[in-house]
Formats: C-alpha cells, sequence, structure tokens
C-alpha cells in the first residue's frame, strides 16, 4: 500500500501537490531536504508525505539519523540554521484565520510569528535550546511579552505557574538561575514549559522526556496528552522509545534513511507490521520484567544479528568477587550564595552519606528522578566535582588523596561517558581529532597505528569510517552520543561511568551499544557505574541496582532483588510509572497528580542524619524510615 492510499484510509488523504487543498492542521507533501558537506551533497530528507489533524499524536520513529529531527526542523523553518535546505515538497499549515499558508515559501517575519505562538517545539538537546547567559525568567518571560502582550509582572506570574506544572522544585528559585545551574531533567522540563507557554496549535516534541526519569516522564506525557484533548492541540511526537509511542500515538510513522517506510494506527503498526524494518525495531525494545529469572545480565537479540554470548550463569560464584571501586559515605554540597557580599546562606544536599562497591567485570546501575544526585555521585568519584567528605577506593587507591598529576594518570583507567553529547565534544574539531585525542595525549598510539585505533573505534559503535571527517554539528544527536562512548573507550580503561550513556540513542542502536558495553566487559573485564532513568535498560544491564531519592540509596542489592521483590515505597513507585509498549494497556492519565520534590536545600550548619540500612535479604538493602 502506498504512502497515499494508508493516509486516505485513515481520513488523511493528502490533496495534490502544491493545491493546498489537503485538510488536516499541517500537511507535509513531498518534502526533500538536503546538506552541503565537504564530502558532498547528503540528502537528510528525500520524499516525505503525511499530515497531522487537529488534535492527533502522530508519532515519528526510526534511526538516529532517519531524518526524523530534520523532518522537526524544516516544519520550524529552523533547518536553514542547521546548515540544511528545503529543496522539494511542501508544508501547508492552517492559521487561525482559516487560510493555508505553504510554510516552505514563507517570509522571515510569518515564521517569527508562528514560531512560539502557532507553532511550539521542545527540543532534543536542552542546553543547545536554552541561552547560557539569560537566566530562566529571562527566557521565559520574553516569549510571554512577545507572543501574548502581557506585562512583565504579568508574565512572571505566568512564568512561575509553567514551572509548577511541570514540576519543577523551588521554582522561584529556579527562575533566578541559569541553565548550567540546572541538572539536564531539569533544563529539559524548563524547555517543555517555554514550548507550553502560548498554548500552540501544534507542538513538535523531538525526544522530550530523554532526559527525564519515568516519575516526571509520565507526569509530563500525561499534560501533553490533556492539553492536546483540552486545546484541540495537534503533537508530532519524536521518540526512540517505543513504549511512549505505544503511550501516546493515535498514528505512527515509521522513517529510514529520509524516507517513509511504514504509517498507519498505532495498534496496527505493534500489533501487525508490515515491514521487516519495522518488527525489527519492536523486537529491539527491552521490556521490564523480561529478565525475571535471569541470574546474569544478558544481551539484546537484535534481528539479523548474531547473538552475543551473555556471561555464564554462576560464573563468578566459582571465584570470590574482587571490588574494584569501593564508595564509602561519600557527601557532595554546593553553596548556595546570595546577599550582596555573596556570602554561603544554604547547602544543595546533591549527595548524602552513600556508600556501595562495585566488583570488577560488574554493573552497578543508579536509578532515580533527576536532581536526585546520580549524575554528581559519578563526577564526585573521577573528583570532576570535589566531594565534601568520604572515601573513593580504586584498586586499592585513595582517590581523594591523590595530587594533580596523579590524578591525572589515574583518570586513564577511568572515564565517563556525558549525557548530553553535544556539550561533551568540541564544535570546532573533528570528530576524528576528537576520539584520538586520549591516545594522544596518554602517548598510547601515533601516526598510522593512531588511525587504525580510532578507525576500529567507529567501527564498534556502528559508526561509518566517513564520519572521521565530520563535525558534531553534522551529526544527530544518537550519533554524537555513540562518538562519545567511543572516546571513552579509547584507552581501554577499567571503570567506566556511563551518564545516561544510551539515553539518546534510538531503540536498535541502544540495544548495539548495550550489547557492545556487555561484550566488552566480558572481554576486558570492565566494570560499569551505569546512570540511567531507564529502567528496562537497567534491568538489562545490572548486576546490581542502587535506587537514589534526594541525594541518598533508599534501596541496592542484586537486579533481581530489587526488581522482583522491591521493598521500599519509592522503589515500587518508579516500578509503576516504566510505560508499557502496548497501546491497549494506557498507563496516562490526565488526572495524574503533580506531587511537590522536596527541597534538597538546608540552611548552612544542618547536618542530617547518617543513613542506617536494614538488610532484608542477602546483599539486598532498604534505607531505615
Amino acid at each position: 500500500m502506498t504512502n497515499m492510499q494508508q493516509s486516505e484510509g485513515n481520513g488523511m488523504g493528502h490533496g495534490g501537490k502544491g493545491s493546498g487543498s489537503a485538510p488536516g492542521l499541517i500537511s507535509i507533501e513531498g518534502l526533500r531536504v538536503e546538506f552541503e558537506t565537504d564530502a558532498g551533497t547528503v540528502v537528510g530528507v528525500e520524499d516525505l508525505s503525511f499530515s497531522i489533524a487537529p488534535g492527533e499524536t502522530v508519532c515519528v520513529v526510526g534511526e538516529s539519523g532517519s531524518g526524523k529531527s530534520v523532518t522537526s526542523l524544516s516544519l520550524m523553518r529552523l533547518i536553514e540554521f542547521s546548515g540544511g535546505r528545503i529543496t522539494g515538497g511542501a508544508i501547508w499549515f492552517s492559521q487561525l484565520d482559516g487560510t493555508r499558508i505553504d510554510l516552505t515559501k514563507a517570509g522571515d517575519e510569518t515564521m517569527r510569528s508562528i514560531r512560539g505562538n502557532e507553532i511550539g517545539m521542545i527540543f532534543q538537546e536542552p542546553m543547545t535550546s536554552l541561552n547560557p547567559v539569560f537566566t530562566i525568567e529571562r527566557q521565559l518571560i520574553d516569549g510571554l511579552q512577545l507572543h501574548k502582550g502581557l506585562t512583565r509582572t504579568q508574565a512572571g506570574k505566568a512564568a512561575l505557574e509553567l514551572l509548577r506544572s511541570v514540576r519543577i522544585p523551588e521554582p522561584e528559585r529556579r527562575m533566578r538561575q541559569y541553565p548550567h545551574e540546572l541538572s539536564g531533567g531539569m533544563r529539559q522540563r524548563v524547555v517543555i514549559a517555554m514550548a507550553m507557554a502560548c498554548e500552540p496549535r501544534l507542538l513538535i516534541a523531538d525526544e522530550p522526556t530523554t532526559a527525564l526519569d519515568v516519575t516526571i516522564q509520565a507526569e509530563i506525557l500525561a499534560l501533553i496528552d490533556q492539553l492536546k484533548r483540552e486545546n484541540g492541540m495537534a503533537v508530532l511526537f519524536i521518540t526512540h522509545d517505543m513504549s511512549v509511542v505505544a503511550q501516546m500515538a493515535d498514528r505512527v510513522v515509521v522513517m529510514y534513511r529520509g524516507n517513509l517506510v511504514e504509517e498507519g494506527p498505532v495498534r496496527q503498526i505493534f500489533t501487525a507490521p508490515q515491514q521487516d524494518y519495522t518488527k525489527a525495531l519492536l523486537a529491539a525494545v527491552p521490556l521490564l520484567g523480561e529478565m525475571a529469572g535471569k541470574p546474569a545480565p544478558e544481551p539484546m537479540r537484535l534481528p539479523g544479528s548474531p547473538a552475543i554470548a551473555a556471561v555464564p550463569a554462576g560464573s563468578r560464584e566459582k571465584t570470590a568477587p574482587e571490588v574494584l571501586l569501593d564508595v564509602r559515605n561519600l557527601t557532595t554540597r554546593f553553596p548556595v550564595r546570595g546577599g550582596l557580599l555573596q556570602r554561603t546562606v544554604a547547602n544543595v544536599h546533591a549527595v548524602e552519606d552513600v556508600s556501595f562497591t562495585i566488583n570488577r567485570g560488574e554493573t552497578l546501575s543508579l536509578v532515580g528522578e533527576s536532581g536526585c544526585g546520580k549524575s554528581t555521585c559519578g563526577r564526585s568519584i573521577l573528583r570532576l566535582v570535589e566531594p565534601r567528605s568520604g572515601q573513593i577506593i580504586i584498586d586499592g587507591v585513595e582517590i581523594r588523596e591523590m595530587p594533580p598529576a596523579a590524578l591525572r594518570n589515574a583518570r586513564r583507567n577511568m572515564q565517563m561517558i556525558f549525557q548530553d553529547p553535544f556539550a561533551s565534544l568540541n564544535p570546532y574539531r573533528r570528530l576524528r581529532e576528537q576520539v584520538a585525542e586520549p591516545l594522544v595525549n596518554f602517548r598510547v598510539a601515533s601516526g598510522s597505528e593512531l588511525d587504525d585505533r580510532v578507525a576500529d573505534l567507529f567501527d564498534r559503535v556502528e559508526l561509518p569510517r566517513s564520519f572521521l571527517r565530520r563535525f558534531p554539528h553534522e551529526l544527530s544527536g544518537g550519533q554524537r552520543q555513540r562518538v562519545a562512548i567511543a572516546r571513552a573507550l579509547a584507552l581501554n580503561p577499567q571503570l567506566v561511568i556511563a551518564d545516561e550513556a544510551v539515553s539518546a540513542l534510538d531503540v536498535s542502536v541502544q540495544a548495539q551499544v548495550l550489547n557492545l558495553m556487555m561484550q566488552l566487559q566480558t572481554e576486558f573485564g570492565l566494570s560499569f557505574l551505569f546512570i540511567s532513568h531507564d529502567m528496562a535498560v537497567v534491568e538489562r544491564v545490572s548486576h546490581h541496582v542502587g535506587v537514589m531519592y534526594l541525594g541518598r540509596i533508599v534501596e541496592i542489592g542484586p537486579r533481581r532483588a530489587v526488581f522482583e521483590d522491591p521493598r521500599h515505597p519509592y522503589t515500587r513507585s518508579l516500578m509503576a510509572a516504566v510505560p508499557i509498549a502496548d497501546p491497549d494497556r494506557k498507563t496516562l492519565r490526565g488526572d495524574m497528580s503533580f506531587k511537590p520534590v522536596p527541597s534538597p536545600i538546608f540552611p548552612v550548619g544542618h547536618e542530617t542524619p547518617t543513613s542506617h540500612y536494614d538488610e532484608v535479604s542477602p546483599g539486598h538493602f532498604i534505607l531505615r524510615a
């Protein structure tokens, strides 16, 4: 069935190209987008057609680099600022007065009035869509004043309510902060608030919940769904999370290499996919509970790919496990300054009395809400932020006592994959130079050997060698994350701290990268501290799991114990919030309560009580109330 026939079968038929007579709020007809690179012209979207009706949610899925984000940027006419240009097709948009306009031919002034006002957009990487030199308040107020004509006082009150609606703790204080002062999840919530500010008729959401934990993700998705129903807002939802697709979509568009390969109602796509590519995407989705009863992490089974041998169950019981990382009573706090002299008036208790161990060749995962201290804990271990107290012992050496020169050498065996790949890559250097940098700095390789090592790393993370000469902005978000992973693995470290390392990857590439990480763990005895909000992925890769809440570990133990017998109420709420990859089992509700998040800020001199744990089963500990 052709795309035209499928659309007509859904009551979404396209009119003749250029006629402007097609129904729906927005209709894409034969869209083609090209990029000029050093290697020649690259086609981002080849020939794409579909439409969205008022009040409808269309989810676009596909691999990283398939053209999903290029499509969304084209709708906003922002693609021209990303080095691309629309070379064919039309994008018909129905304005409030009933007239239809081809956005590909609209002038700059027209697009400025449409952006934010009639079409809102949630961008994939919040740090790149927020201005680093303006406060959160300034960035929210400017849009409200421009599009809604509010006074500064009115805009300030509206901005505060927007931050409350996306469940940001202490919104009054966050309004005065800058983007770099917020966690990745909080930045993403700010971007969502900005996109919702003017109640747009079309909301384009490009991976809007990638940086959010499952509880906040559920509430944000419910909020988007509620606004859609109340205001008749249409939603173009771009995601790699098929569980989110099952919960949110009315219709699904599957893209591959710039083309539409399958389109249909969400139930049809999940229960009776027609194309092999769609079947492969669904097969790669990690499902919560799949690992029940299995004692060891197990690689994903990918269609058409050889299975990677899992670590044999019980193989580590033959010899006593050897501890690589021992963290004891780790505490990290950040000062809150105020007054004319900028004195410390309070402290953010980011990490409070955290203790755990990681054995050689094993993975400990930390899960919890955005802002709970997961990322700060990982950075504290590498001393990228200085802990206030506690011990960090790696391979028998106390990291906190090392002088700078010794710490630099020790970091050869400790690497980190950061949450935001765009922020961790240099925009002015080619990818080859950035992946080669650690090898050059530690004099591991040079000349042709260096070239071979870098090319092999690109092969390992499934990136074409032609990308070696590209710059970060020429890659999609998922491709940039794979570059960051390649760089972290360059020195064959003993410990890798992966901070949301696969959150930006689509399901098929995510499965490949997770399999790669487990394969490297088996071959080289790598240890991972895996920081994630994706409970299904955590269940897949972990030997042990720690659940964090407000800077403390509230539950920790073997993966089977935590997932199959969660004891702490917070752990249970995390499990309950995981979206289900089944369109017939909707878990999102418009009446979901937005619970206030307790503040982690305490006055100077405040000391929290020591953490005490009860052992409820062998190795399974719960924080004592």
